[in-house]
């Protein structure tokens, strides 16, 4: 596809729905609607980006930046945004993959993360995510109180995140993956970084989690006890990977509504 047109293209594909790989989605699968929001499709710069805050704000809001899993903007996380919005955030979420290709037309899982997912560099995706935080407080975001959170592949990036942005205040990673293999694309993992944290971390993990050992989770722990920023890590020990993830059969309902809890408890713990 020429490159104007994938652009076009992936503009337009962030209101179309749950990306291909993950459906049909189950009926557990929460919708929040956008009365009294204003949500919808934004573009910072070039980038996709889908927006959702409330529709008669007065005065600068807290912002929440929401990064993806790995297949990309697509409902779920839309839907996360109209939630956190609701709550009287601005929550954004940035498409970090546009460059690469559009990841909602992936069938396979394993195939999006051959060929998309592991050529997108994390020097770009923590660039994008700058740019994400400016955008955020030139349309209605206070600079003074910007949070992350991110799921799955967003959850690594949200620990990056983390130890890059020092205007954070506060982080939230769902199962996010800790240690790995590097490679150009991915010269550090968040093991690596935990003693340059900026920024308070909140992890929340999954006790039968198949990709992501409790183990490494531990090692996490240990890394992060001597550097100076607060963090918490929190295991569900019933739960699996993409507990928060309502559409999919991971999906566990106590794990979900804890750490959704847990999470918006850290955000105001931590100012924002």
């Amino acid at each position: 596809m020429p490159e104007a047109a994938r652009r076009i293209f992936l503009k337009t594909s962030l209101a179309a729905g749950f990306a291909l790989a993950v459906r049909p989605v189950a009926a557990s699968t929460i919708q929040t609607d956008s009365q009294g929001l204003l949500a919808g499709p934004v573009n910072i710069g070039e980038m996709p980006a889908y927006r959702a805050q409330p529709e008669q704000a007065t005065q600068a809001l807290p912002t929440v930046i929401v990064i993806q899993e790995i297949f990309g903007v697509h409902e779920h996380i839309q839907d996360l945004c109209r939630r956190l919005a609701r709550l009287g955030y601005l929550a954004i979420a940035p498409e970090l993959y546009y460059r690469q290709g559009d990841p909602r037309q992936f069938t396979d899982t394993q195939l999006l993360v051959k060929e998309l997912v592991s050529k997108v560099p994390d020097e770009q995706v923590l660039a994008d995510l700058d740019r994400t935080a400016a955008w955020a407080v030139t349309h209605g975001g206070d600079p003074q109180r910007l949070a992350v959170t991110g799921f799955c592949w967003g959850g690594r990036i949200t620990w990056l995140y983390a130890a890059h942005n020092p205007k954070i205040k506060a982080s939230v990673a769902w199962y996010g993956r800790l240690t790995g293999q590097t490679s150009s694309s991915n010269p550090q993992h968040p093991i690596d970084i935990a003693q340059k944290i900026k920024s308070p971390v909140l992890g929340l993990y999954a006790g039968k989690d198949q990709g992501i050992s409790l183990e490494s989770v531990e090692q996490m722990r240990k890394a992060l006890r001597p550097q100076a920023q607060p963090f918490n890590i929190v295991v569900y020990d019933n739960a699996s990977h993409g507990f928060n993830a309502d559409y999919r059969p991971s999906y566990h309902p106590a794990a979900a509504q804890d750490g959704w809890k847990m999470m918006l408890d850290w955000f105001k713990r931590f100012g924002v």
